[in-house]
């Protein structure tokens, strides 16, 4: 194989033994031979490290680096592995000299010679050249140049003047994803978040983000459905509408079509009697007219005659003239005598002829009489047609009837109440449907129709129940109560009758791009609704009431916030001698006092303990509010069962866990209560504001001196129900709570 290989490649047979040629696939395989035995490289090694020593002093600086390249490439393309970049990195990696700058420069610029551009296979002895390179007796060095030129020419690298070998790098497989950043909506791997140009950014586990995404898009498919029903029902009615339109003309213009060519059949043949008519008159008046000009002709004949008679006769012999004149004097006597008709026997002024159309009006009039329709047929009412003050209602007509008009008559449903007449209202409308106005929301009314041509009114069609839009609830701002992960909204119905369910719709406040609803909660029963939020985020809540008819509109928005935990103090279970302010937020006590028997008892109002309890959302999670304090007011903060017994202090049962401060001759006393025991703990420094951190997982309740960050005391709480802050003033004064805050970072610790 080696013989046959280099008489075709005209290699010369003085290759040294040790050089070997291996046809055979070198691509990825685990065994590869190496080209150059390990004597040979480590020569090359020697070879081309005092070269690149000698040249860095003279003028062939580099030489050797490129000779050495060159020769690669060759043996590169001679075995057909221009493809393997892992054999060339290899034999690179061991010739090519280390530098300072880097290992493998990232291209070789070579100068190419135009004069050199065919293949010269031609063997030749002269190896000295190629044996200090490594390459024993492979040819002369004009022969490597030459396949050096030919490899060049067949990868079409050559330029003008450089051309430039790109050496591939090995590349790192990337690392998938594990995180999301949220600021560039992009995934990224969690080390670039430390080193890399999102090290600002906000990241979120890619999961998180990929349930957002997935809920993303499940409320916008929902809302594109709802949009494509509406859609959908539109063009249902539109399809109604046009059908009833097209049939209504196509019977018209038939109807018109038969009837208008009988009218034209009697205006011809009434045309042609007044046609004879006056035809007839015409040649009677022409034959008057002929007479009495042919008999006016015959006059003026003899008239002119009489005349050349007398002329001649003037001119005769007075004997002859007296013999003529005699006859012609009888002649004249006689045609004068005779009666001259000068006047016309026929008038030529044309006599106004008044057509009768009376019987063409009768022909029109038997075209409209057609029969009354018959009755049209209501449609119920559509989803989402309806308003708060107005309701779409739609019918049609299935018989073959002309219509011209139609009349919708509505009124309120009667209520159980008898004798009590509704007024009724009625509408005139071309189409097969209409939109009825100036209604009451969350109101039933009963809808009929008749159709009406010139034959009459048809029967009227079976009455059908719509229902407008209910009046948009009304959201009671001073009760919402929030946390870090919900909030719980209350609101009034705002309609007398009652409505099939509310629909929440949240918008977070703080995203500019979030131009439209982010959030719904539908299909709410009651008038209350508890809706889990994103922590540290600020939203705008409004409400609709739906029905049958369809939603209402939004509600008056209400801005809440997710930061921390807010409540206000509940009036209901105040002492009377305390004073709750607008806000809900802080609790005054008074000098004046009401006496005890006026004190009326209740289960839901404190009359022993002097107290008040506060609204807290009902959430198992983390809470926590401040409340401050005078050093030198006797009061209790904590927090206490729904059904704590109002009879009692605070603390002195197990429904309630407190802390309690008593001031007396210049002595701070501090007790930690819960069913009238408390631990022995003695503070220094009266806290004029304290924490209180309510932790339903882990079942504790800690207090804290917020000014100090200092912990003061912690309850093991048995939790098996919600809980509710409670407050006491023992002695004239007032608490102020601060609740909606964050959690400081030293009460994360207990």
């Amino acid at each position: 194989v080696e013989e046959e290989s280099g008489q075709e490649l005209g290699l010369d047979r003085s290759t040294p033994k040790d050089f070997h040629f291996y046809h055979m696939d070198l691509h990825d395989s685990e065994d590869r031979l190496q080209l150059f035995p390990e004597e040979n490289t480590r020569m090359r090694k020697e070879v081309v490290q005092a070269e690149m020593a000698n040249e860095s002093r003279g003028a062939g600086d580099g030489k050797a680096q490129r000779d050495l390249q060159e020769e690669v490439d060759e043996l590169v393309h001679l075995y057909g592995l221009e493809d393997d970049h892992e054999l060339r990195d290899e034999f690179v990696d061991e010739n090519m000299p280390r530098t300072g700058v880097s290992e493998y420069p990232p291209y070789v610029m070579k100068r190419r010679d135009p004069a050199r551009e065919q293949r010269d296979w031609r063997p030749s002895g002269e190896t000295v050249e190629a044996e200090d390179l490594g390459f024993g007796g492979w040819g002369s060095a004009g022969q490597c140049q030459d396949l050096r030129e030919a490899y060049r020419y067949t990868h079409g690298r050559a330029s003008e003047e450089y051309e430039c070998y790109v050496i591939p790098e090995e590349e790192d497989e990337e690392e998938a994803a594990d995180v999301f950043c949220v600021t560039c909506k992009t995934p990224i791997r969690a080390f670039q978040k430390v080193f890399d140009e999102h090290k600002e950014h906000e990241v979120i586990p890619l999961n998180e983000a990929l349930e957002s995404a997935k809920d993303e898009i499940h409320k916008n498919m929902y809302k594109l459905e709802k949009q494509i029903i509406q859609m959908e029902n539109f063009a249902n009615h539109l399809e109604e509408v046009f059908i009833t339109v097209e049939e209504n003309f196509g019977k018209q213009e038939q109807n018109f079509e038969s009837h208008y060519n009988e009218i034209l059949e009697t205006l011809a043949q009434k045309y042609e009697e007044k046609i004879q008519a006056l035809g007839e008159k015409k040649k009677e008046k022409l034959e008057a007219l002929y007479g009495q000009l042919v008999s006016c002709g015959e006059n003026l004949d003899t008239c002119k005659e009489l005349m050349e008679t007398i002329e001649e006769m003037c001119h005769e012999e007075k004997v002859d003239f007296i013999k003529d004149a005699v006859a012609m004097a009888d002649r004249l006597g006689k045609f004068l005598k005779a009666k001259t008709d000068v006047e016309i026997s026929a008038q030529p002024e044309f006599e106004d002829q008044t057509l009768d159309f009376s019987d063409v009006e009768q022909l029109m009039g038997s075209i409209n009489t057609i029969p009354a329709p018959s009755a049209p047929v209501i449609n119920p009412q559509a989803p989402n047609s309806a308003t708060g003050s107005s309701v779409r209602v739609c019918w049609s007509l299935y018989s073959d009837d002309t219509v011209e008009s139609y009349q919708l008559s509505y009124r309120p449903v009667q209520d159980s109440s008898p004798g009590k007449d509704q007024a009724e209202f009625t509408v005139t409308v071309k189409e097969t449907y209409c939109s009825v106005t100036n209604l009451v929301p969350n109101t039933q009314y009963e809808f009929w129709v008749t159709a009406h041509n010139r034959a009459g009114p048809s029967p009227s069609s079976e009455h059908a129940v719509y229902m407008t839009a209910p009046s948009p609830p009304i959201i009671k701002t001073k009760e919402i109560r929030s946390c870090e992960e919900a909030v719980l909204i209350c609101w009034e119905s705002g309609n007398l009758n009652p409505v099939d369910s509310y629909t929440v719709e949240l918008t977070q406040a703080e995203s500019p791009e979030a131009s439209g609803v982010t959030e719904s909660v539908v299909g709410i029963p009651t008038c209350e609704s508890l809706v889990q939020l994103q922590p540290g985020r600020s939203y705008i809540i409004c409400v609709r009431a739906l029905n049958m008819g369809g939603p209402s509109v939004r509600s008056e928005p209400a801005t809440v916030h997710t930061i921390g935990s807010y409540f206000r103090l509940n009036k209901d279970t105040c002492h009377p001698w305390l004073i709750i302010s607008e806000d809900g937020l802080t609790v005054v006590r008074s000098e004046r006092r009401i006496p005890a028997r006026e004190l009326s008892s209740s289960d839901s109002r404190f009359t022993r303990c002097v107290a008040v309890m506060g609204n807290l959302i009902p959430v198992r999670g983390h809470h926590y509010w401040e409340v401050e304090v005078d050093e030198h007011l006797d009061y209790t903060v904590g927090v206490a069962f729904e059904d704590v017994t109002k009879q009692e202090d605070l603390g002195a049962n197990c429904l309630s866990w407190c802390m309690r401060h008593t001031f007396a001759s210049s002595r701070h006393r501090y007790e930690f209560l819960h069913n009238r025991t408390t631990p022995d703990i003695r503070i220094t420094v009266p806290p004029k504001k304290i924490g209180i951190l309510l932790d339903y997982e882990n079942s504790k309740l800690s207090f804290f001196n917020v000014d100090l960050s200092q912990h003061l005391y912690t309850f093991s709480c048995q939790l098996h129900e919600f809980v509710h802050p409670c407050f006491s003033l023992e002695t004239p004064g007032c608490l102020k709570v601060h609740n909606g805050i964050s959690m400081p970072k030293h009460v994360t610790f207990y």
